[in-house]
């Protein structure tokens, strides 16, 4: 059988790693005088006075930290590497070792003035120290990278919200280089932009895409820019049960008067009011989390037109109140006035038509209509045409209230239902 090695063996890796040459203590002279940090002028960029200098740019977002509607905004953090070549810098190596320094020696040196577009505040991180890096070759080729975390604006577009999708970006420039002394540019393509898994509590992260582009300053000239472009699409779910359930609940609720006696005032108007109250307070809920915009936003539509059918049922209320009170005031009358057989009386009026012909018109009030043998039957012989006018139908409705109740329990649901298949067929 294989024997166990020694217990000696075990550092034999780290045996090796102490072995290593400590440059050190080799090295006779200090980073600044290898790199000729003081020979230079580190305040004019490489080749000055020629071609424009080439910065690459790589960007890995670490993080979208939030999303804010009522500012317009969104905070991010990345690691923002820049990549070029200052022969200034470059140094003689026997292994072509590249020489790794933190922010102290970033301060001596010149770096590219890349600055965040439309960014309302931003900073480099700095615990335990600042996340700053700087990575120098043999050759001159430099990598500067940093972790920032930037607040910059997003122009929203809330038409459609909470069923909709955000366009934001990121934008990248020099702040005092133009085109003619910084080229900008992405260093690998689309490929130059990483994100790690990013999971949003409201938002769905649909598409990252890089993309660049120059922009014009009519003092200064044109410049390079890069964007970090990401579409967003909002998650519906916390809204539903937030406020299109709560809504529609509300709705449905308004309805139960219809099947209450008209004459509960109290429970009707009670039920009544107590939904347009609690409408107002969602209306007014998601108002105050939006910023305060000039158009109408999906979610308006919805909660307005909602407020409106609440509303309606406390109107229709009051009209079938209305209408009970005058068909009891008629009651009233009728019983006066004594009518026996409580027959309707109507008049005829013989006018002359369009045509020449003379017939007869039927017109009256109706005092009560609870008697289907209550209808006067022409004369045989006479052609009458009987025509009802607009106060004839209302003082049939008014003499049957318990219509409008009858009317309104098959009417508010049908709208109801009509206006969520458009409202979710468009929007959706």
């Amino acid at each position: 059988p294989r024997r166990r090695g020694h217990p000696g063996d075990i550092l034999k890796p780290s045996q090796s790693i102490g072995d290593r040459q400590d440059s050190t203590k080799t090295l006779l002279i200090k980073s600044e005088q290898l790199l000729r940090i003081e020979e230079h002028d580190f305040a004019m960029r490489p080749g000055f006075g020629g071609a424009a200098i080439p910065v690459g740019i790589d960007v890995q977002v670490e993080s979208i930290d939030s999303i804010s509607e009522v500012n317009m905004d969104f905070t991010m953090t990345l690691y923002l590497r820049h990549y070029w070549k200052d022969e200034r810098l470059a140094f003689p190596s026997r292994n072509n070792q590249s020489r790794t320094f933190d922010s102290r020696l970033v301060k001596k040196i010149w770096v590219p003035d890349v600055f965040f577009v439309h960014s309302k505040r931003s900073f480099i991180h700095d615990t335990t120290m600042e996340n700053i890096m700087l990575r120098v070759y043999p050759d001159g080729n430099i990598l500067y990278s940093v972790r920032v975390t930037v607040t910059a604006l997003c122009s929203m577009d809330f038409s459609s919200f909470p069923l909709d999708t955000q366009n934001c970006s990121l934008e990248l420039e020099s702040y005092a280089y133009n085109e003619n002394d910084l080229m900008l540019y992405w260093k690998n393509g689309n490929d130059s932009l990483r994100t790690d898994e990013i999971v949003l509590s409201q938002f769905f992260i649909e598409h990252f895409h890089a993309s660049s582009g120059l922009a014009f300053y009519s003092s200064t000239g044109w410049y390079n820019r890069l964007f970090i472009t990401f579409i967003l699409r909002r998650h519906i779910f916390f809204f539903m049960l937030q406020t299109y359930f709560p809504t529609m609940l509300m709705v449905v609720l308004s309805w139960v008067s219809f099947w209450i006696d008209r004459r509960a005032v109290p429970a009707r108007v009670s039920l009544g009011i107590t939904t347009v109250l609690t409408m107002s307070t969602i209306i007014t809920g998601v108002s105050s989390s939006m910023p305060q915009v000039s158009y109408v936003k999906a979610v308006d539509i919805y909660l307005w037109t909602s407020f409106l059918f609440v509303f309606l049922s406390v109107i229709e209320y009051a009209a079938v109140n209305y209408c009970t009170t005058l068909e009891e005031m008629r009651k009233m009358k009728r019983g006066k006035v004594g009518t026996g057989d409580k027959r309707d009386y109507y008049t005829t009026q013989q006018h002359t038509d369009t045509t020449g012909r003379e017939s007869w018109e039927l017109q009256g009030i109706i005092l009560c209509s609870t008697s289907p043998s209550s209808d006067i039957r022409p004369t045989e012989g006479t052609r009458l045409r009987r025509q009802r006018s607009v106060r004839e139908n209302v003082d049939l409705l008014v003499s049957n209230s318990y219509m409008i109740d009858s009317y309104s329990r098959l009417a508010f649901p049908l709208s109801y239902l009509l206006f969520n298949t458009i409202y979710w067929s468009l929007y959706s």
